[in-house]
């Protein structure tokens, strides 16, 4: 049976405890017999696809493939997953381009079976990297089953610190967050934002985002999320909210004050 994350409780003291085991965690979950079965298949098989039929065709090999970028909600939808790889990346008006969500551009961009592309099947340290990045992501759907909050919180460690020092414009990497569906919950919890926000023009939700992170943190860079510190600050702000409208739906406020000031 696959190892089952423990979190024993939520909010920030969940948090703490998870960070603190994280690493004994990941090992346990990595080496349970089902997930070291599925990654040595993918890696002894990887290397024979050519096409992006090639890797729709093997459910083994898909599964592992979209678990890498949190897209395993995807298997069953063959058709769309192989015109985002065949379309590859290069085109203005190519699938991935198109589409809201960029974790899409990233998968295909991973393994290069569009056109023009150079095939990454068959290099294995790249392909090493994406087999670890699937149990990365299926960790952290495990966490999510228990506590999504958490699922969140993981996701956005390696997430926002890879978003902060692309080599891209300022506007250009909020534009890149808002189209990454974990940072962009993270980001709209923590600055307190309400869930209609995003009916808003894209462009007035971007100066909204820029103007209550600066708020909140003294600059509206995304940059700033290059240092732990602020990414460890920034995903406090979002359990606390995250906690505090979780009481708020359950209980009177006076019982959430008590309980927030007794924690």
């Amino acid at each position: 049976m696959t190892f089952q994350p423990v979190v024993p409780v939520g909010g920030i003291v969940g948090w703490r405890f998870l960070q603190r085991s994280y690493d004994t965690q990941l090992e346990s979950f990595s080496s349970s017999a089902v997930n070291e079965r599925e990654t040595r298949y993918f890696l002894e098989n990887i290397g024979k696809v050519q096409t992006a039929e090639d890797l729709v065709s093997d459910r083994r090999l898909l599964q592992v493939a979209l678990g890498a970028f949190g897209l395993e909600g995807d298997l069953n939808n063959r058709y769309f997953i192989q015109k985002v790889l065949s379309d590859g990346t290069f085109a203005d008006d190519a699938l991935p381009n198109r589409l809201s969500d960029k974790r899409y551009r990233e998968f295909s961009e991973a393994f290069g079976l569009g056109p023009g592309e150079i095939r990454r099947t068959g290099l294995q340290s790249f392909m090493e990297d994406i087999a670890q990045d699937n149990l990365v992501s299926r960790f952290e759907a495990a966490v999510g089953e228990r506590d999504e909050t958490m699922r969140i919180s993981l996701y956005a460690q390696h997430a926002l610190a890879e978003l902060a020092v692309q080599e891209s414009g300022a506007d250009t990497k909020w534009f890149d967050l808002m189209g990454l569906p974990p940072l962009r919950n993270m980001m709209e919890t923590a600055l307190g934002l309400p869930s209609s926000f995003a009916q808003l023009d894209i462009d007035k939700q971007l100066v909204e985002f820029k103007d209550r992170l600066k708020g909140l943190t003294g600059s509206d860079d995304l940059a700033q999320f290059s240092d732990k510190a602020a990414i460890n600050r920034l995903t406090d702000q979002f359990l606390a909210r995250s906690q505090v409208a979780q009481l708020q739906s359950t209980i009177s406020p006076a019982q959430t004050a008590l309980i927030l000031l007794g924690g």
